[in-house]
Formats: C-alpha cells, structure tokens, sequence
C-alpha cells in the first residue's frame, strides 16, 4: 500500500497536470484483456534480441535500444529523444516513458525476435510497461525488473499476482538481489524466464542485451551532457 505522503503527492501531480486517472486505469484494463500469454513463436533460438533502456536528462526522456544476434554482437542501435510530458506517477509509467521507446523502435530497421524491458509485464496490476510496450510495437516483449510490484509475492520460485503465476524469480548472480522475470505478452512464463536465464553472462547480474543496452544509455547520456 502506498503510504500517505505518497498518496497526497500522486494527487497533487495528477490536478496539476490535469489527468483523468479514471480514464487511464480504465484504459489499461482494457488492453490487458488483448493479452497473449502464450508462446506466438518458436523461441528456441531467437535469431535477433533487442533491449530498451530510458533516462531522464533535464525535461527529456531518451529511449536507447540495442538489437543483438544470439552471440551479443550488436547489429543496430539506436535512441531517440522526446520532451516529458507526464509526470512520474506509480502504476502509470507507459504514459510518461512509451512515446519515446516507440520512437527509437521504429528508427531499428532489423526488427527482432523479442524485446526486453527494465520493467513490469503481467505482474503489473493491470498493465505493465513491458506488456504496453508490446501491444503498440505488436512484438514479444519479456519484463525483467529487480522489484516486485504492489499486490505480488513470491511462492517458491514463483511470482504469484491473486492466486496466479505471472513470473519467476532468478537468481542471477551470487550475492545479489534477485530478477523478477515476467511476460509482457506474446510470450509465456516458463519461455520468458527460459530465455532470460539464458542469457545471464557473468559478471552481469542483468541478461547480457539488457547490460548492452544500459551501457548505450551510459554513453548517449555523456554525449548529451556535452551538448
């Protein structure tokens, strides 16, 4: 539960910016029914991988995506910078963060196989980034984040969200605090913490795109910066 200091601060942000949560809660309910979670292609041997890093710097957000073939080689990469124009508010991050990631995906021209996100899919309560992402770029996407969100908890190795399996916990690294891997659509449980496993490459505790792609972000921040 959010606390109340929280609570104050999300109600002043939402009559400042003049937005009807009502709508935007409706609106991700309604998408989550267009949800496939269930494996739409053969995963086995993904050809092409891609992964998606944002940052903030002054009043712009940044999207980076790498794509990367199964040997982590990197074959394209690309961002793409837009203006904020949603604040941060918990639960809604597609409407401050997806403009801009949908930007720098249509800039990639080899289109991949599946998409990770530093982000909640399914265990979202009721429409993670992850899962938002891939219903308006229409491909796979797998959600990887290193917090379990509100109303989860963990059975065994399992993230449970009201009685159901929407994730698995990985242990990536000794020592370190474990990922919640979660489908954003397209794709299944058991397949998306497959994959991801999969492609844990030491000393990273993060799958070896989603560390390509945060070393992009790194370097496009600096560039900015010297602007």
């Amino acid at each position: 539960m959010e606390d109340r200091e929280k609570i104050l601060r999300k109600e002043e942000l939402i009559k400042n910016y003049g937005i009807d949560i009502k709508k935007l809660e409706q609106e991700q309910i309604k998408l989550a029914k267009t949800l496939e979670i269930k494996d739409t292609i053969d995963f086995s041997k993904p050809r092409l991988i891609a992964a998606i890093e944002n940052f903030m710097i002054r009043n712009s957000i940044v999207s980076a995506v790498i794509v990367c073939d199964s040997e982590y080689e990197i074959v394209e990469q690309e961002y793409f910078t837009d203006k904020l124009r949603f604040p941060y508010i918990h639960g809604f991050r597609a409407y401050r963060e997806l403009s801009s990631m949908i930007g720098a995906f249509a800039k990639v021209r080899e289109k991949p196989d599946i998409v990770l996100i530093k982000a909640e899919g399914i265990n979202h309560s009721r429409l993670g980034l992850a899962s938002h992402f891939s219903i308006a770029a229409a491909i796979p996407a797998i959600g990887v984040s290193d917090k379990l969100f509100d109303d989860n908890e963990v059975v065994k190795e399992d993230v449970m969200k009201e009685k159901e399996i929407v994730g698995k916990v990985l242990i990536s690294k000794k020592g370190s605090k474990p990922l919640y891997i979660c489908p954003g659509n397209l794709i299944s449980v058991d397949t998306a913490y497959n994959l991801v496993k999969g492609m844990i490459v030491a000393p990273h505790k993060m799958p070896e795109p989603m560390a390509l792609a945060h070393k992009y972000a790194r370097d496009i921040r600096s560039e900015l910066k010297l602007d």
